[in-house]
């Protein structure tokens, strides 16, 4: 702790970037990232919460202040009322750097279990978030929010101004996806790979990436929709299609297609990256839902379906790829900003044999890196470079 008294900064200094909405509640500022109208078609308790976690969302200021505090009520997800929390971390970047990193426990909580799925709030206090001995030098940073917490800003101090940073053209990428984008078994906000990838090409990013979600929801397509100009929108659709046994082919070629459809209402345009899910072995050729192994104790994911279902209609990884291909190629004469990008060049089967994911359906710390890395690679550079050819 310093001597140095901290000074009041007003919320409405501060930018809020990766969120679609800031709402001021009377408490101070709740980022969303589906606007309000979206929020009431959510289906279910479990995208109420996991929708309103604070992926990609951070906020961005210049300063020369030495300690930042934060009063956050942040809320996160816990199988009942008496587990204990593992600390949640927030992070603060500087040109693609993480240079500091400080940890709260969420004081609210979701209590949400698949055997209680009501989804009921536990209310709990403020929490305080504390960056100190940064450097005295004007900077430009980004504070980035914990990814499993939803996080309302209540108050804010430092040592020295929070202004507003710098205007400058930035390349903005709205990205949808599924737990895996969100940054299940990741390790920080920062691993998370769309965050990996954004700080590695210096790209402003917006991350609809919603846990057990990206069934194609058309109030998703219409949130993309109505986003302000970006420079690359990618979707990552299939594995909770797969996961939920939510759809037959039938109905998924044309929701595809509805999905885009929408999205070219707003940004008619736009490169759109349409990428096919990344390899999960259990449903790579069966059909879904994944189901947790009943003789294994830790969770680990197998398919409840066969071959001989995909082939009566069901959905499987490798079915999904072909019909992901299929309609950018009968699309892309019309639309040629649409492409298509394999999952499996992000991470594959040679990749799962030396890198496998814990519980045969989430990527970890290590594979949400690499993913990152890859897609930075594959996509986000060359389209910087002003190479935008087929990823």
């Amino acid at each position: 702790m310093t001597g140095t008294p901290l000074h009041d900064i007003d919320l409405d200094d501060l930018v809020v970037r990766g969120a679609v909405e800031v709402e001021r509640t009377p408490r101070g500022l709740r980022p969303h990232r589906l606007p309000a109208w979206a929020r009431a078609q959510v289906p279910d308790a479990f995208m109420a919460q996991t929708s309103a976690e604070s992926a990609g969302v951070r906020l961005a200021f210049r300063t020369a202040a030495t300690t930042i505090e934060l009063d956050v009520s942040a809320r996160q997800m816990a199988p009942d009322e008496a587990s204990v929390l593992p600390p949640s971390r927030y992070a603060l970047t500087t040109a693609g750097r993480v240079v500091a990193e400080a940890q709260a426990v969420a004081g609210t909580r979701y209590v949400f279990s698949f055997d209680d799925p009501s989804g009921r709030i536990v209310e709990g206090p403020p929490s305080l978030v504390r960056f100190e001995g940064l450097p005295a030098v004007e900077t430009e940073y980004e504070l980035w929010m914990p990814f499993t917490n939803a996080v309302e800003l209540l108050a804010a101090r430092a040592d020295a101004p929070l202004q507003r940073p710098a205007e400058r053209a930035a390349f903005r990428w709205i990205h949808h996806g599924s737990s895996i984008s969100h940054g299940y078994r990741a390790d920080e906000t920062t691993g998370t790979w769309p965050v990996v990838a954004a700080l590695a090409t210096d790209v402003a990013l917006t991350n609809l990436a919603f846990s057990g979600s990206a069934m194609l929801d058309p109030f998703t397509a219409r949130t993309i929709r109505d986003e302000p100009a970006a420079d690359l929108i990618s979707l990552k659709i299939g594995i909770n299609l797969v996961n939920g046994d939510a759809m037959r082919m039938r109905a998924f070629r044309p929701a595809v297609d509805g999905f885009l459809d929408t999205i070219r209402e707003g940004h008619p345009t736009t490169p759109i990256v349409l990428v096919s899910p990344i390899h999960c072995e259990p449903v790579e050729t069966a059909a879904g839902p994944t189901v947790q192994d009943p003789a294994r104790s830790y969770e680990w994911s197998i398919a409840g379906g066969t071959e001989a279902d995909v082939a009566l209609g069901k959905l499987s990884l490798s079915s999904i790829r072909a019909a992901l291909a299929e309609i950018v190629e009968r699309r892309s004469a019309a639309d040629p900003h649409l492409r298509y990008l394999d999952g499996l060049t992000l991470y594959g089967a040679a990749d799962a044999a030396r890198m496998p994911l814990p519980d045969n359906l989430h990527p970890g710390p290590d594979v949400q890196r690499l993913i990152g890395d890859r897609f930075a690679a594959q996509v986000l550079r060359p389209m910087r470079n002003g190479h935008a050819g087929q990823p």
